[in-house]
């Protein structure tokens, strides 16, 4: 799990920079989110690119989540149980954002 939770940090790292700058880049460009939408929907690589994001969040959150719980309850399997419920909401919820907005 450490070397996945690293894995999963190189992986958004890059991510969150690029994303931060699109938005500053479009914002003081005097791009609304809807013009900002507009530009992103159909796109193959903003999908590819916010999946991934999305991917490596739910990872990276739900190994966290379950290394906290873990320390604080001493109880593993609750742990465990509620890092996949975690991993799949944030999967879901992601993934249902990526296709409404590319």
């Amino acid at each position: 799990m450490f070397l996945a939770q690293r894995l999963s940090a190189m992986v958004l790292a890059p991510l969150v920079l690029l994303h931060l700058g699109v938005i500053l880049y479009a914002v003081r460009g005097g791009l609304s989110a809807a013009e900002i939408l507009g530009r992103t929907k159909g796109s193959v690589l903003w999908g590819g690119l916010y999946g991934l994001f999305v991917l490596a969040t739910a990872a990276h959150g739900s190994i966290g989540l379950r290394a906290i719980l873990r320390e604080w309850t001493r109880r593993p399997h609750l742990a465990d149980t509620a890092a996949l419920l975690f991993a799949a909401t944030a999967l879901v919820l992601g993934f249902r954002a990526v296709l409404v907005l590319t």
